[in-house]
């Protein structure tokens, strides 16, 4: 008997397999949290140069006349009348009197010391190592990082869940998640910190996909596309678990600790999670999972065949090597056409996440709606994937995303502070067609590839994701590089440019919905025609 038969007589979504699912879901809030915490920790306030040291310039706006005389004397303005961030006059402040004007025309020298605002944030860690003005792009390879551990872990975890199972792989990455999550509060220096984020990032791919494959190991066919996006709104919830803490603190180590503690919480899901039966049987270890089926079965209260295996119990057919979709033009062109919208997807969905900061406004509230979005990206997915269809809904996604993050361009050079709000939603509705893509491409993809390279395929596929990924932080922190109100814009029109071509490109991918899926390479030639 086939091992999706036992599953379909056993339920596929019963009761037993409900409980054990939603409790694999819960590493998903915590991987969220550590994902996108930098938002907030890795936050660049407002700052000017410091003045010497005699003047007691301690705060970014000036606490007395006679210091607020002496800031505008040797800080220079930008065109929107702000205190320049990098540099200062070369001026001796000394000699000035109130009746002295300001020499715009001086030689300008760059800052060894700052000032940060502290309206939002007591400090942050951009703040504690003065990572700003030359060093600032410190903070995308800090992000690039992170981004690097998800690859490395993906491959590791995903090698080591198939060698010693599903449930030890699981633990062994939330251990590291929690150790690594609490260890980044107390990072003393750069190079400190961005190696605790790389272990932080490599433990959150290994959490979430061996809980992932490990709760959707015990759920029938018809319901993994449900299942797969159920696991997304936990992730909404970690994120929203972030933006009510980040409000109420603000200094960046307490945030970190504070959100990275209640994550050894889940260590007690083990006592209640089994190891994956389909994975025992693959390894022989029948008994064990027999023994885990029954007790599904009595909490389902259905009835199991006296002998479950057999030989063909994981028989999935022959199999073929992934690079066997290249040796056909139009097999090689849809490959390309997948991996790139993988890449494209991830790019935009971290990039105009971690853009949130650099948008006007309130960082919080910001941060709260697109959060909001995105849960509702994936309530329309369940709503609509079975109903539109894979492919027209992913264009659809891709495009309405793409074209309201290029169209943002337009409040940001021709309007002005009180057209702030039309750029925000731009973003926000941008984020709701990545978020919405995300979802609907993994489906997607999963029922393209062939079976006999189905797994291998995915596998690529994710690793294109992540070096989405890896650049994202980079095009996020673009405004830092170009200044001005086209550097705001820029970020947006990349991600919203890459989105619309990726939108575009899916027209030639063929739609799966009630259609008989291929099995083998020659199956998938002949796919959609």
């Amino acid at each position: 008997m086939k091992f999706d038969e036992i599953i379909e007589i056993l339920g596929e979504f019963g009761t037993y397999q409900k409980r054990i699912y939603y409790l694999l879901c819960l590493p998903t809030i915590s991987c969220a949290i550590q994902m996108l915490i930098p938002v907030f920790i890795l936050n660049v306030p407002n700052h000017r140069c410091q003045l010497p040291s005699v003047f007691n310039d301690t705060s970014y706006f000036p606490q007395t006349n006679r210091l607020s005389f002496y800031v505008n004397h040797s800080i220079p303005l930008d065109k929107n009348g702000e205190w320049e961030k990098c540099d200062r006059y070369d001026v001796n402040l000394t000699s000035y009197t109130k009746e002295s004007a300001v020499d715009v025309n001086a030689t300008r020298s760059d800052c060894s010391k700052w000032v940060y605002d502290t309206t939002t944030f007591v400090d942050t860690f951009i703040t504690e190592q003065n990572m700003i003005c030359a060093d600032s792009i410190y903070r995308s390879h800090a992000n690039m990082i992170l981004m690097a551990g998800l690859l490395v872990g993906a491959f590791g975890f995903g090698i080591l869940s198939d060698i010693i199972g599903r449930k030890k792989a699981l633990l062994c990455s939330v251990l590291l998640h929690i150790g690594g999550s609490i260890a980044t509060s107390f990072a003393p220096n750069y190079t400190a910190f961005v190696t605790i984020r790389f272990i932080t990032g490599a433990s959150n791919a290994g959490s979430f996909m061996s809980a992932f494959v490990l709760g959707v190991e015990m759920v029938g066919p018809s319901k993994r596309t449900f299942a797969g996006i159920v696991i997304e709104m936990f992730w909404c919830i970690g994120l929203f678990i972030l933006s009510m803490v980040a409000f109420l603190v603000r200094d960046w180590s307490t945030l970190q600790l504070s959100l990275s503690v209640p994550s050894t919480l889940l260590l007690i899901m083990f006592w209640f999670v089994p190891e994956s039966p389909r994975w025992l049987v693959s390894k022989n270890r029948t008994e064990e999972a027999e023994k885990i089926l029954r007790k599904a079965a009595k909490v389902n209260k259905v009835e199991l065949p006296v002998k479950l295996f057999d030989k063909d119990t994981l028989d999935d057919g022959p199999q073929a090597k992934v690079w066997e979709m290249f040796t056909s033009p139009i097999l090689l062109i849809r490959s390309l056409i997948i991996f790139f919208n993988w890449m494209v997807v991830s790019m935009v969905y971290y990039g105009l996440g971690l853009n949130v900061s650099n948008l006007g406004g309130d960082i919080y509230v910001n941060f709260t709606i697109a959060n909001i979005v995105e849960l509702v990206a994936y309530f329309l997915c369940l709503l609509l994937l079975d109903r539109m269809g894979r492919k027209a809904l992913h264009c659809t996604s891709m495009l309405l995303g793409g074209i309201a993050c290029l169209c943002t361009i337009f409040p940001v050079i021709y309007g002005n502070s009180s057209h702030e709000w039309i750029t925000i939603t731009l973003s926000m509705v941008g984020k709701l067609g990545a978020s919405a893509g995300f979802a609907v491409i993994y489906v997607f993809s999963a029922e393209l590839f062939p079976t006999v390279v189905r797994n291998s395929a995915m596998g690529v596929s994710s690793f294109c994701a992540r070096i989405g990924g890896m650049v994202s932080p980079y095009i996020a922190d673009l405004g830092a590089l170009v200044k001005g109100d086209f550097g705001t814009a820029l970020p947006l029109l990349v991600f919203g440019g890459v989105s619309v071509a990726a939108g575009l490109l899916s027209l030639y991918l063929p739609e799966t919905l009630d259609k008989n899926l291929p099995e083998s390479i020659e199956d998938a030639k002949y796919f959609g025609r």
